[in-house]
């Protein structure tokens, strides 16, 4: 089979799944590692097989594992879909195969990168002079964002610590929230600051950070520091109060950044615009396209307000190199990466596809359904709604017992019109919803509310 005949093929089977959203359990068909193993782990072959019969028999062999995270009935993990425009963009990103990291071997894909790091920071209302790098999710965009960070405040300090590294070096601080991310915690270690360097402030009864807490301890210690405030705290959605943060950090010279993974795209809704108010007075943020976005993975994106600091943290040269000239942007003068995944080409697609008020409508609509999932729950007998619902956030109670609630996400899951993850808040079992599809329409809700109650029903009965 030629190339054209396989990608059709292949076209068929990935229109086939997609249009079979609607309508098939959103869970896989098995999670049975070892029946999945026995389906996929052969001996390698000894030659080269025919590319038709492998891709046929590896769609065959993987389906019954495949979760339909796609489905508009997602509500796990925040995982968006991919937007049409998005996902065909990335086909011909991988039809292309571009290596992203230079101007000189992928000229358009740098230049796609360029103007979507423009949009975003229009669409985020940061400071159009800050820079940007497309990186594989969230991790990666702490991992970078705090490097320059660190860069910033040990060279305040007279430190270079791209000459010399960290033996030596003043100690840097780390303050972060108790509600923060566990991916803020593993940069800091990946960087080298490790756990002793971490100070927590206490949480709000809501999961942010108290900022009243804040002052005293950036007071309350010496040499340079790095406060780390959330947009989007990850069970409620709650948000940090930026404003208070940014002057309790102004006082020591803290560089402040933000983990912004969902939360970050309330700035692009005037409805929900408030609950970031002063977030643009950090230093660097760190948000995803794979979630709310809706760009297929992977799409972390790590911003800052100090393009100096952030290049000379990862910037790295060699005498085989073709470096761009002028004003043509090498992508990997400011990502951990030299060779890269084009993924400017989806993100650019994306963007371009919904336009800032298709954004504005994706944020809103799928706020719209958090709260319609908290309505409709909290009118069901035995339901507890244990947030207030600010975001595309939902906990979710089941009775005063944790097996009940336990056992009500088994049954949903298991069941398939919806599928939900679970957490601990607050010492107490919950489950989680997460909106973020741009599928997910007001029936989708009413019917996983639904299934929902029969689960409650069903265990009710038990």
């Amino acid at each position: 089979m030629h190339s054209r005949a396989l990608l059709h093929a292949v076209a068929d089977h990935a229109a086939d799944h997609l249009e079979g959203l609607a309508d098939a359990p959103v869970r896989a068909e098995t999670t049975d590692v070892r029946a999945l193993r026995a389906a996929l782990d052969r001996p390698l072959p000894d030659g080269p097989q025919d590319a038709a019969a492998v891709v046929e028999d590896l769609i065959r062999a993987a389906e019954p594992g495949v979760v339909r995270n796609q489905s508009p009935r997602y509500f796990g993990f925040v995982i968006g879909g991919a937007l049409p425009a998005a996902l065909a963009a990335d086909w011909m990103a991988s039809a292309w195969d571009q290596n992203a990291g230079g101007f000189a071997v992928a000229p358009s894909a740098s230049v796609m990168s360029e103007v979507a790091g423009r949009w975003l920071l229009e669409l985020l209302g940061l400071p159009a002079s800050s820079s940007f790098a497309l990186v594989t999710g969230s991790q990666m965009a702490h991992v970078t964002c705090l490097a320059a960070a660190r860069h910033h405040v040990l060279a305040a300090e007279g430190w270079d610590v791209g000459e010399h590294g960290l033996a030596g070096a003043p100690p840097v601080r780390v303050i972060i929230g108790a509600g923060r991310h566990v991916t803020i915690d593993r940069a800091a270690r990946l960087l080298g600051l490790g756990a002793s360097a971490i100070e927590v402030v206490p949480g709000r009864g809501d999961g942010a950070m108290d900022a009243g807490e804040l002052g005293p301890i950036v007071r309350g210690g010496d040499g340079p520091a790095i406060v780390c405030a959330q947009a989007g705290e990850v069970n409620t959605g709650a948000c940090d109060d930026f404003a208070a943060v940014c002057d309790a950090a102004a006082e020591a010279g803290a560089w402040v950044h933000v983990d912004g993974a969902f939360g970050l795209w309330a700035a692009a809704s005037p409805r929900r615009h408030a609950l970031v108010a002063g977030v643009e007075r950090a230093d660097s943020w760190a948000t995803d396209g794979h979630k709310w976005l809706n760009v297929p993975y992977d799409c972390g994106v790590a911003i800052t307000a100090h393009p100096d600091s952030h290049r000379a943290a990862m910037s790295a040269t060699a005498t085989y190199l073709m470096h761009a000239t002028g004003d043509e942007r090498d992508d990997a003068d400011w990502t951990p990466e030299f060779s890269r995944r084009a993924r400017g080409t989806p993100l650019y697609a994306a963007l371009r596809s919904l336009g800032r008020s298709g954004v504005e409508e994706l944020v809103e609509r799928c706020c719209q359904a958090a709260e319609r999932f908290a309505e409709r729950l909290s009118g069901l007998s035995g339901v507890e709604v244990l947030n207030d619902v600010v975001l595309n956030q939902v906990l979710v109670r089941f009775g005063d017992d944790d097996t009940v609630t336990d056992d009500v996400l088994a049954a949903v899951q298991a069941e398939g019109t919806c599928w939900m993850s679970g957490t601990t808040w607050q010492g107490r079992k919950a489950m989680r919803i997460s909106v973020s599809n741009w599928a997910t329409t007001p029936a989708d809700v009413d019917r996983s509310v639904d299934a929902i109650n029969g689960a409650l029903r069903s265990v009710a009965a038990a």
